[in-house]
């Protein structure tokens, strides 16, 4: 089976929700030893005082500044969470903790959230930088839906668990410009030049150019991805696009001082402006997972018990939906967890029909997972590190 196909179906499961059924209690049972990616230790079954969890900014429930869930965590488990939206890319994020990882000492993290559509997950795992998963800590890991469970990059999900999945394509502010539904109009529209920001993400950029040129982003050639990225090169080189962003994106897009945006689907719910919309581009969008991995020197038992929480199909519902009767807004991502979406709607059941969380199957056939041969294609990876930081 294609690793598209089974993200494909795991959308669709997602969109369909899953069935109620009773769990396992947030707190794990002490088991068997974990392991450490090249090594085997021994995997202390003792919460630590404190949970350092780095995420990316919009990214989970909200009450103000305050996070509902992670409040909930404490008061049930009495860890406090130092929760830091200090993720804006991969690339970024991962040059942080890159030379901490590379000399054998901790980030000072336990959890840390990573894209699939990157390379950077996958080298984390294959260098060894991640510790095992605790996994007689996570006993809701089996609310895992199925297609999520044997990825290329982690087969048996020994270092890794989803976070949320979602889509990549274009945000537009309707009081500074008419709807942008194209990658066409993004690039080429003069309306638009100076006011539009591009992803710095080669997965996330060249998917939907590619899908927007006829190409298939799924098995990248040369030609393709030339064509893409010649394409995105003309439109820095007329200022048609203001500047290459991660999740910087948002704050700017929020103010008005973005007409429109390469964006990740969920984001928009969470800014709050009712005059800014997404879609998926007309050609197609790209389809991605975040990924929440524990950085070498990080608490295994802590995190895995976090881990375990979140997998708890109530608690995910909670995050993804918010709760409009208590003012917590939620994550509007996709969600890995089964039977989520049931508690999602109990919640607030306004978001069975939001396409953020539960997509629609035109959308679900228009979004595709960028080859992950490609992005570790060094040509490529320097062609457009040049490009993004010219």
């Amino acid at each position: 089976m294609t690793d598209q196909l089974t993200r494909r179906q795991l959308l669709e499961r997602a969109a369909i929700g899953g069935a109620a059924i009773t769990f396992p209690g947030i707190l794990a049972a002490c088991g068997s030893s974990g392991t450490k990616a090249g090594s085997t230790t021994t995997v202390e079954k003792k919460l630590a005082k404190t949970l350092h969890f780095s995420n990316w900014t919009y990214y989970i429930d909200s009450k103000g500044q305050k996070h509902p869930s992670l409040d909930e965590f404490q008061k049930k488990l009495g860890v406090h969470v130092d929760y830091k939206e200090d993720i804006n890319d991969n690339a970024s994020f991962f040059g942080k903790i890159q030379g901490q990882l590379s000399r054998g000492q901790s980030t000072g993290r336990d959890i840390v959230v990573l894209t699939d559509n990157d390379r950077y997950l996958a080298l984390m795992i294959k260098k060894g930088w991640a510790e095992k998963l605790d996994k007689s800590a996570i006993p809701n890991m089996k609310n895992l839906v199925d297609v999520q469970k044997h990825p290329n990059f982690d087969p048996n999900r020994d270092y890794s668990l989803p976070w949320q999945s979602g889509m990549t394509g274009i945000a537009y502010n309707d009081t500074l410009t008419d709807p942008v539904l194209s990658i066409d109009d993004l690039l080429e529209n003069p309306k638009l030049k100076g006011k539009i920001t591009c992803l710095n993400s080669m997965g996330d950029a060249l998917t939907i150019v590619m899908l927007a040129n006829g190409d298939d982003p799924t098995k990248v050639t040369d030609k393709a991805f030339n064509a893409a990225f010649n394409r995105i090169k003309k439109a820095v080189d007329n200022k048609q696009i203001r500047q290459f962003t991660g999740n910087d994106y948002a704050p700017t897009l929020a103010k008005g001082d973005l007409a429109a945006a390469m964006s990740w689907s969920g984001d928009i719910a969470q800014i709050g402006n009712k005059h800014i919309h997404w879609n998926v581009p007309e050609a197609g969008g790209a389809l991605w997972t975040d990924n929440m991995l524990i950085p070498k020197g990080g608490n295994v038992y802590t995190a895995c018990v976090y881990m375990n929480y979140v997998y708890d199909p109530k608690v995910q519902g909670l995050m993804e939906a918010g709760d409009p009767k208590r003012k917590i807004v939620g994550i509007y991502y996709i969600p890995p967890v089964a039977g989520a979406g049931t508690w999602a709607k109990k919640y607030d059941p306004s978001v069975a029909n939001n396409p953020l969380i539960f997509p629609t199957k035109k959308m679900l056939d228009s979004v595709k997972i960028f080859d992950s041969k490609a992005l570790n294609n060094q040509k490529y990876l320097t062609q457009w590190q040049n490009l993004i930081s010219g």
